[in-house]
């Protein structure tokens, strides 16, 4: 199964090393293959330096392409981490 969905950095930070780290963790909880690309990057979200190395700013979007078995889930709960600012006050 596949999935996709795009959206839009929110947090003041962007993907920084906290966030990108909290994203791997959610990653990590479901039978998929998660990767973010933005322009010609790509990353896989296991990988928080690759995450990291995106260079995703406030207001920019990125596409979540999630593949397997826990493919919507994965996709909804990685979403929802984005879209809640990664847990951040700003």
């Amino acid at each position: 199964m596949r999935a996709s969905k795009t959206v839009t950095i929110v947090n003041k930070l962007g993907l920084h090393a906290r966030a990108a780290t909290q994203l791997v963790q959610v990653a990590n909880k479901f039978d998929a293959t998660v990767t973010l690309l933005k322009g010609d990057k790509e990353a896989d979200a296991n990988s928080v330096l690759g995450l990291m190395m995106l260079e995703s700013h406030q207001g920019e979007q990125v596409e979540i392409i999630s593949d397997g078995e826990d493919a919507e889930e994965a996709l909804h709960a990685i979403a929802s981490l984005i879209d809640g600012k990664f847990n951040e006050e700003e």
